[in-house]
């Protein structure tokens, strides 16, 4: 019985290897199956959307130095309250972005998080989104003496197709310079991730240098390819 549950769970953590490795990975140096799902949870956190912060992710030479739009929104929308203190801001960023983070939230609020006087917290407003998802396939993990250098491919997924009134089933595949690249059914993931690599030289690169600090990924450079 032992052996059995045994064989079952070697087989469950292969299945989950070959999902992720489908999602990834052209190259790998020595990355584990967990780590490439820290990895990509924690992009996930800091990726936002073009309509609102300019780009998903900017290029920066330090986290310190990066778009205070951007890094405002990301701390909003890792934030599960509407309502979050100045104390509540402050902890989320250093959670998401580490101890070498100095940037403060403005006090008076910002384009966002506004400051409500009488209720002493900062209101959250909603973000407008368009009709695009805006995603990244992870492409290279390199492990580095400090933690990783991640390779990602940015696309958009224009659901626009099936939000008309006669609706179509397919989604339209484009790069960041919007133009089509190719289209899939409205529900074929795996299919959407091998067309983006069928086609990585119609898309944008950027490499993050990721920081691993206490078994935590922080952020610390984007490159753009």
């Amino acid at each position: 019985m032992k052996k059995l549950i045994a064989i079952i769970i070697i087989l469950v953590m292969i299945l989950l290897g070959m999902m992720v490795y489908k999602k990834l990975a052209i190259k790998k140096e020595n990355v584990s199956i967990q780590e490439i799902e820290k990895i990509e949870k924690y992009i996930n956190q800091i990726y936002m959307w073009k309509e609102t912060t300019g780009e998903a992710i900017p290029v920066f030479e330090n986290i310190n130095q990066a778009d205070d739009k951007w890094i405002w929104e990301v701390v909003k929308k890792n934030i599960e309250e509407d309502e979050p203190s100045y104390e509540q801001i402050q902890e989320k960023a250093k959670e998401l972005f580490g101890q070498a983070f100095t940037k403060e939230f403005p006090k008076e609020g910002r384009e966002g998080l506004t400051y409500h006087e009488q209720k002493g917290r900062y209101i959250a407003h909603e973000v407008e989104l368009d009709q695009q998802g805006d995603l990244f396939l992870l492409n290279t993990i390199t492990k580095t003496k400090k933690g990783y250098e991640v390779e990602i491919i940015e696309y958009l997924e224009d659901y626009s197709p099936m939000l008309k009134e006669e609706a179509e089933d397919y989604v339209i595949i484009r790069n960041l310079k919007e133009e089509e690249i190719g289209r899939i059914s409205g529900s074929a993931e795996e299919e959407e991730t091998e067309l983006v690599k069928r086609n990585l030289d119609k898309f944008s690169k950027k490499k993050l240098q990721l920081m691993l600090e206490n078994d935590k990924i922080y952020v610390e450079k984007v490159i753009k390819e």
